[in-house]
């Protein structure tokens, strides 16, 4: 009897050990891990406050939008994700084409772009090198074990050969958007880097000088050379640790040349500021649209599909290109469902589409891809 006594209580040690291991391991990957980036100083958050979009401390929609899931709706999500959900990822590896250095390099003055697949594109326009939300990483989360594996090996181009940057655009601090570590593989070779308000925090955390980070606010613009570089509104929300929801901004972006107008719509819920951006600044050549990882759990904070190609008609876009999706499952829908909505209802609203493949070359004056329905092969 003793024996089992025994053999009882060691067993409760051990449970209770490894639950103190687990929330003081916990507690100083929250507080020590550089994932979760920086804060903004006394001085910075100061002048946020003049912004009409920072309220009691925190960043906010238009209308106060409300971007909180409540207790039941937070765990239906988390029973989603846990939850095997079939055709949510492809059955195998998605192939990429392949760009290589001394291609971007010697490319000419025409526009062309580049999708990596989810919101990231490389964007070479007027003779210069951007690149747009470039998580270049294989799990979108601050830890491999808390996110699922990018559905592609390989990217177009490994991140170390990617030449030398002229802009960095970032749309907001989530982790599908910005990544730790490609920051760290692409920060000694980008000129400038362009935020929303407070997301500089994070890359002076991380090593950016201050003096190559931009940060704009809702409808600012910058001049760059013979470019503009617009911070639009969006419909979301921030935040990468515990504590810190809502404390930078979130935005769309528009980058013009004297001859082209692009518009990337970073993460949005469907909303009036669509229809506000195509009237102050479209038409578009090119609207690349958030479209994918929507539920009816959090319908303010991403599109459905059909909203997708309704925004491409409000921002007054010529063709529309549907992104956030073919990269990671963030949500419960299958991997190929967004692109397969968006081209039905891009067809009925009478909107060109275009739906290139990860690493396809597309030239804006023709914008030709090789094989439009990929994904069903």
């Amino acid at each position: 009897m003793k024996r089992i006594k025994k053999i009882i209580y060691t067993m409760i040690a051990l449970f209770i050990g490894t639950i103190a291991l687990i929330v003081i391991g916990g507690f100083l990957f929250l507080h020590f891990s550089p994932e979760f980036g920086g804060k903004a100083s006394e001085e910075q958050r100061l002048a946020y406050s003049k912004s009409d979009h920072f309220k009691k401390g925190k960043f906010v929609n238009y209308g106060d939008i409300n971007m909180d899931l409540s207790g039941r709706d937070m765990l239906k999500a988390i029973g989603g994700m846990l939850k095997t959900i079939p055709h949510s990822v492809p059955d195998q590896n998605i192939e990429t084409l392949k760009i290589d250095s001394l291609d971007i390099i010697e490319y000419g003055p025409k526009t062309r772009l580049v999708w990596f697949g989810h919101s990231t594109f490389l964007l070479q326009i007027s003779n210069k090198i951007i690149l747009v939300d470039p998580m270049l990483g294989t799990v979108p989360a601050p830890h491999p074990m808390l996110g699922t594996k990018r559905f592609s090996d390989e990217l177009p181009i490994a991140i170390e050969k990617i030449p030398f940057i002229d802009a960095v655009f970032f749309t907001h601090d989530h982790y599908d958007h910005l990544d730790y570590g490609s920051v760290q593989k692409l920060k000694n070779k980008v000129k400038t880097f362009y935020t929303p308000l407070g997301v500089g925090a994070h890359l002076e955390a991380w090593g950016v000088a201050k003096e190559n980070i931009v940060e704009l606010d809702w409808w600012e613009e910058v001049s760059f050379e013979e470019l503009t570089f617009r911070c639009t509104p969006a419909q979301h929300f921030s935040g990468r640790g515990i504590s810190d929801r809502a404390q930078t901004l979130w935005s769309s972006w528009i980058i013009q040349s004297p001859t082209e107008n692009l518009f990337f719509s970073g993460d949005s819920g469907y909303a009036p500021h669509f229809k506000e951006i195509g009237e102050r600044y479209g038409p578009f050549d090119l609207a690349l649209l958030e479209c994918g990882q929507y539920n009816e759990l959090w319908p303010t904070v991403h599109m459905f599909p059909e909203q997708t190609a309704m925004a491409g008609v409000d921002v007054n876009a010529k063709m529309i290109m549907p992104i956030h999706w073919g990269a990671f499952k963030l949500s419960h829908h299958t991997w190929t469902d967004p692109v397969e909505r968006v081209s039905r209802k891009a067809r009925e609203l009478g909107i060109g589409i275009i739906t290139p493949r990860i690493g396809e070359q597309i030239e804006l004056d023709s914008m030709v891809i090789s094989e439009p329905n990929w994904w069903q092969q």
